[in-house]
């Protein structure tokens, strides 16, 4: 997951709204989103060669997804997938704050990286290179591979865009609008790209918010409206040098925490 664009307790209806764009290879197998037969009250994608997920939420309300922190200086050598660390927080839905807790215990253990999460009427992040866990305020926030907010110009446009969206009440119009978002591939001009170790071509190929190339681009695109009984999720997946592949939609209402 290469960006996040979410509000958190902005708008009248959803206490959570997420607009969330995944990038990888695309020789990585992966599972569209569903629920998982071997812990069903996952709803999420899966990574087919770690067994991670990049985002999900449980049917209790339970929410979670990761970005990685690009740092191509970084060894990634007997360290583990940060995949786990949404599959986990999903699979046994513990307290924000323990789980904080134990990010902090294993925070060697995993490459560089960017995690939110929360249920009920908390939401956290924390990233493993910053190393400090924060509850976050209502607001609209942005996430790409480096820390919270900083400014980016797909984060800075998204979260703009994102804001305009706040206004609309009709849940289908709203929607449309998250996924129209998701699906601009205008890239930034070079005098604002970053300069993230990665080579001026590359840095032009991954600053759209939807990326495409030969070998890598966004494998899925995922609206999420929370409200706070229930939720909608809606991913749309793509392959190479395709255009919009299967779309999955699932509603549901929240049972009590595990």
């Amino acid at each position: 997951m290469c960006l996040i664009l979410f509000a958190y307790r902005m708008h009248p209806q959803y206490r959570l709204i997420v607009a969330a764009n995944r990038d990888e290879y695309y020789g990585r197998p992966a599972a569209p989103a569903g629920f998982w037969p071997d812990l069903p009250h996952i709803l999420a994608g899966r990574d087919l060669e770690k067994m991670g997920t990049w985002m999900g939420v449980t049917k209790g309300g339970t929410f979670a997804a990761v970005t990685n922190y690009r740092n191509p200086a970084e060894s990634t050598a007997g360290k583990r997938s940060r995949g786990e660390l949404v599959a986990r927080y999903l699979r046994d839905e513990p307290s924000p704050r323990e789980y904080a807790d134990r990010l902090q215990e294993e925070r060697s253990l995993y490459p560089g990286y960017n995690l939110i999460f929360g249920k009920g009427n908390e939401l956290w992040y924390y990233s493993n290179v910053e190393n400090r866990p924060k509850t976050l305020a209502p607001g609209v926030y942005g996430l790409s591979n480096h820390l919270l907010d900083t400014g980016w110009p797909k984060v800075t446009a998204g979260k703009a865009e994102l804001e305009r969206c706040l206004a609309l009440q009709d849940e289908e119009a709203l929607k449309s609008r998250l996924f129209r978002i998701l699906q601009n591939n205008d890239p930034a001009p070079d005098h604002l790209l970053p300069q993230t170790g990665v080579s001026v071509e590359w840095e032009r190929i991954l600053s759209p918010i939807f990326i495409r190339s030969e070998s890598y681009g966004t494998r899925s695109s995922t609206v999420l409206l929370m409200k706070a009984d229930g939720l909608l999720f809606e991913e749309r997946t793509f392959a190479a040098g395709s255009g919009p592949g299967e779309t999955r939609s699932f509603r549901f209402g929240f049972r009590p925490s595990r």
